[in-house]
C-alpha cells in the first residue's frame, strides 16, 4: 500500500540522518507530514531529492506562491528547534496519489500565552474538497490530545469568505478585527 511505502521511506530517511522521527498524522484522505529544515531548503532552492527519495509527488503547481513566501517563517521556526515539534508546519499529502497538496501548522508555541496560531493552504486545483478542514481537525485533535489546555487561534483576512467559513465550521469565534484582519479562537467543547 502506498502509505505504508511513504511512511517507511519518511521513517528511513530520519533514521539515515540520526534524527529523532516525528509524529506523523493520518486521516481518511490525507497524510500530515512535517517540514523538515532540510526538506524546507530543497524546496526553497528548487530541488525535491527528499520529497522524491520518501514517495511524494509534486501536486499541479506546488509549490505555489503563498508556500514559497511561507517558508523562510517555516525555516526560522524550525532552526529553533532539534527536530519537529508538532507545532511548526506539515505538508499535506493525499494517499491516494501521494501528491503534497499543501500545508498546515502553527507560528511555533507560543509558551507566554500558552497558545498557537493556525494557519493552512492548499493548492488551487484541490480547493473545496475539503481538505483544509480535514487537515485542520487532524491537527486540532492532534494539540489536543498532546496538552487540552493549550489555546488555538488563527487569522483570516476579511475578505478570505473560504477561510472565514470554514474557522466557524471548526468551532472557532471571532475575537477581534482591525483593518485587514479578523482574528478568532478555537472554542473547546
Amino acid at each position: 500500500m502506498q502509505v505504508i511505502f511513504i511512511f517507511e521511506h519518511y521513517k528511513l530517511y530520519f533514521l539515515k540522518n540520526k534524527k529523532q522521527l516525528p509524529l506523523v498524522i493520518f486521516s481518511n484522505r490525507l497524510i500530515l507530514l512535517p517540514f523538515t529544515l532540510e526538506i524546507c531548503e530543497e524546496i526553497l532552492n528548487g530541488n525535491f531529492d527528499i520529497t522524491y527519495s520518501i514517495g511524494l509527488k509534486k501536486g499541479r503547481n506546488w509549490p505555489d506562491s503563498d508556500i514559497l513566501e511561507t517558508l523562510p517563517r517555516i525555516i526560522a521556526n524550525l532552526s529553533k528547534v532539534n527536530s519537529p515539534t508538532g507545532f511548526e508546519s506539515w505538508m499535506i499529502v493525499k494517499k491516494e496519489t501521494n501528491e503534497i497538496i499543501g500545508d498546515i501548522g502553527f507560528k511555533g508555541f507560543d509558551a507566554l500565552h500558552h497558545s498557537c496560531d493556525l494557519g493552512y493552504g492548499i493548492i488551487e486545483a484541490e480547493r473545496r474538497k475539503g481538505y483544509a478542514e480535514e487537515a485542520s481537525k487532524c491537527l486540532i485533535d492532534w494539540v489536543l490530545n498532546t496538552d487540552s489546555s493549550i489555546d488555538i487561534t488563527a487569522s483570516t483576512h476579511l475578505g478570505n469568505t473560504g477561510s472565514i467559513n470554514l474557522l466557524q465550521k471548526l468551532n472557532f469565534i471571532e475575537i477581534k478585527r482591525d483593518s485587514v484582519f479578523r482574528y478568532w479562537q478555537l472554542v473547546k467543547n
